[in-house]
């Protein structure tokens, strides 16, 4: 084969022919409806139309991958009768993550390609390992009481330092970044990016990894922001995962999640403190909370200063009032003032004999009490003399003047003769002297 030859033109297939040739082999090989099992995912609804349009996946039993998958669509008048029928009899809204058998036409159109448009279900085949899987991690978070721990922080009243945890070239992180620092109130926002994959295999590790680099660093953070761009919802069975959903529900800092559409609800946006569904849902909450309280300090300035005025103006009338009356009762003190000066000066006369009476009264106390003080001092000296000739004449020393004599035993005075036993020193006092002696 000659690699370098060039190809013959005229026996070259267009694509639409390709397509139309591809379109007919697939309608010969399946002329007719067929049931099949697969799981739903990114099941969303054109509003307009009513039609309904998803993903039809199949993954793998042990590794959990995805290995098939096929654009599916159930067109409006089939939804409107299949779905009210599903959800009656299976009690779960027609959502993604549900293992369905359903009934199906294989279409191959050559502009939109390959598709299955379901004419069927059937509801005894529901729930599949996604749902189950989910709800398997639910209870078993609710059964050990960290379902509802993360909601129950208190959120910061001014959450400015930010902790996000995204990939750094997703859009949604730009878009975050961009809304939330350009906010039109110019309020301070503080954003550090910690990194991860937020996409595939690796989600669970990186986002875990990054959520233990910021529980290092609690005090320099408000909240954690976990964001990521749209995408299916077989995109986003990541963030589906028990480690995950444990480690946001007891991270000690509020978790914020923008992770998916509005449709998409995954086990952490349960778990979260704030689900939102995009990364500038989550940006407008931010500044919603500062516009908050901003709204708050405004309210308390406002009333603060009508406060200020109304005070104001009840002591601008009260101050008018005084001014109006100040003259009057000025006269009126000035009038009674001099009426008791008046008084004060026709009793003056009676007081000068008063104040005479009591001095002449003051004059004689003082003497009485000089000539009192003077008798009773000459008294007591008189009592004093008296008790000195006394104690003289009962001391020891006017005795022995008379001729007696002390008999003293160990510096004791003896009183008594059995108080003295033979060989005794005692000392004999007479008033000129002492002397000892032996009792024999």
């Amino acid at each position: 084969m000659n690699l370098f030859s060039n190809p013959d033109t005229s026996v070259a297939l267009t694509l639409s022919t390709l397509n139309e040739r591809v379109a007919q082999a697939i309608d010969e090989s399946f002329p007719d409806a067929c049931w099949i099992q697969a799981e739903t995912s990114d099941v969303r609804l054109q509003g307009s139309a009513g039609h309904c349009y998803l993903e039809f996946v199949e993954k793998d039993v042990f590794s959990g991958q995805i290995i098939a998958r096929a654009r599916g669509a159930i067109w409006a008048r089939t939804f409107q009768r299949l779905k009210p029928y599903f959800e009656k009899e299976t009690g779960q809204a027609f959502v993604s993550g549900l293992k369905v058998l359903v009934k199906v036409t294989v279409a191959f159109h050559k502009l939109y390609g390959y598709s299955l448009n379901v004419i069927d279900i059937e509801p005894s085949y529901t729930l599949g390992d996604l749902v189950r899987k989910r709800q398997e991690i639910i209870r078993r978070l609710q059964e050990e009481g960290i379902f509802d721990l993360n909601r129950e922080l208190p959120f910061p009243v001014l959450p400015q330092r930010i902790a996000v945890i995204t990939s750094p070239t997703a859009a949604g992180y730009g878009d975050f970044e961009n809304q939330l620092m350009n906010n039109p109130a110019g309020y301070p926002f503080y954003i550090k990016l910690f990194p991860a994959v937020m996409q595939g295999e690796k989600t669970e590790e990186s986002v875990i990894a990054a959520l233990d680099r910021i529980s290092r660093h609690t005090d320099c953070f408000d909240a954690v922001v976990l964001i990521r761009g749209g995408g299916s919802a077989s995109d986003l069975n990541c963030f589906d995962s028990y480690l995950l959903a444990a480690h946001c529900a007891q991270f000690p800092l509020p978790v914020i999640t923008g992770i998916g559409h509005e449709r998409d609800d995954s086990v952490v946006d349960m778990i979260a403190h704030t689900r939102l569904k995009t990364p500038t849902a989550v940006a407008a909450f931010l500044i919603g909370q500062m516009d908050g309280q901003a709204g708050l300090l405004n309210g308390l300035q406002q009333s603060l200063c009508s406060r200020v005025t109304e005070v104001l103006s009840a002591q601008q009338t009260y101050l008018k009032l005084l001014a109006a009356r100040f003259p009057s009762l000025a006269t009126h003190r000035i009038e009674q003032n001099r009426t008791q000066l008046q008084a004060l000066r026709s009793a003056l006369p009676a007081s000068q004999l008063l104040i005479m009476k009591h001095r002449t009264d003051l004059t004689e106390i003082r003497q009485f009490l000089q000539n009192g003080w003077t008798a009773c001092v000459a008294a007591q000296n008189r009592e004093m003399d008296l008790a000195g000739q006394f104690l003289k004449m009962v001391s020891p020393d006017y005795a022995l003047r008379w001729g007696y004599t002390l008999i003293l035993k160990n510096g004791k005075i003896v009183k008594h003769a059995s108080g003295l036993s033979a060989g005794d020193e005692i000392t004999v006092r007479f008033a000129d002297g002492d002397h000892v002696a032996t009792v024999q």
